[in-house]
């Protein structure tokens, strides 16, 4: 979700979907029906096998939150760059720093909160007229990684015209995205509360074209229980599963660079959005806000 992040088109919406549940709740456990994967595309390899955290890894860096207050900015910066023109995707959120309304750290659970909302130019001056605000996290310029396991514990916001989402951008300079490669370990969109994304953007296969490798797995209480969303990436694949169970990947034939840019670092993303090309295709309920998306940890391993 960076200048140029755009929704799963290839996705497999299902009549069933219908019935999922799109209430919150406050749930603690990691449960629910077992996922399955489903394809979604000529080309995408959706799988199903058992993942975790692979033998022989070591957890090289986390983030419990259990200091209440404000994001540890050892751990976290803010992406606001774009608040003034507007964000990519015509996404209607403004993204704050270091605004507890919108980020803070409670009972041991970063929480990540989109609001309906105007701000004063006054006291905001990089505003640019959206009347939503929420959170954009990064550990761009403090931590990223190259290959590993990563696991963040968390529950999902629901209402329509909310898009969460968990993921990574390369940390090395590049001209124009997707240059560096985008995984994504979790995309969520309200309207389908039920249903998780997995997801790569490289030069030849990505959001702008159309073929974007993707693949979804079904669960119906995201927004009222905890999972576990997991990326398991090593020179050769990239693995993306929930709750120890992979539903899709990718793999590097060797072609090159424009198909597997992932040989170099990767730094963690965290936000809401709201509306937005993907998220908003059902319209924005204003009824909903305020909405969280709740953390409890994030860890990263490596062999």
């Amino acid at each position: 979700m960076m200048q140029h992040r755009f929704g799963s088109a290839l996705r497999l919406v299902l009549p069933a979907l219908a019935a999922l549940a799109s209430a919150c709740g406050g749930g603690s456990s990691d449960s629910g029906s077992a996922t399955q994967p489903v394809a979604a595309g000529p080309g995408v390899a959706a799988i199903s096998e058992a993942g975790g955290l692979p033998a022989g890894y070591t957890l090289v860096w986390s983030d419990e939150f259990d200091v209440d207050g404000l994001p540890d900015t050892a751990k976290w910066n803010y992406d606001t760059a774009l608040n003034p023109t507007g964000w990519p995707n015509h996404e209607l959120e403004y993204y704050s720093a270091a605004r507890t309304e919108n980020s803070r750290v409670v009972g041991g659970s970063l929480i990540i909160e989109a609001r309906h909302e105007d701000l004063a130019l006054a006291q905001f001056p990089d505003w640019g007229g959206q009347h939503y605000t929420s959170a954009r996290l990064v550990t761009r310029n403090l931590a990223s990684w190259t290959y590993g396991f990563v696991e963040v514990r968390a529950r999902l916001p629901c209402g329509v015209g909310t898009w969460p989402a968990i993921w990574m951008l390369s940390a090395l300079p590049q001209a124009t995205w997707p240059t560096g490669g985008e995984i994504d370990i979790m995309e969520q969109v309200g309207f389908d509360p039920g249903v998780i994304h997995g997801t790569v953007h490289t030069t030849d296969y990505n959001g702008k074209l159309g073929n974007q490798r993707s693949a979804t797995t079904l669960i119906a209480d995201v927004c009222s229980n905890f999972h576990r969303y997991q990326l398991a990436w090593t020179p050769t694949r990239i693995t993306v599963g929930m709750d120890d169970h992979y539903y899709f990947q990718y793999s590097n034939d060797g072609s090159g660079t424009a198909e597997w840019p992932f040989d170099n670092p990767q730094f963690l993303i965290l936000n809401i959005a709201v509306g937005g090309d993907w998220g908003g295709q059902h319209g924005v309920d204003d009824t909903i806000f305020p909405v969280d998306m709740e953390v409890d940890y994030v860890r990263v391993y490596q062999h």
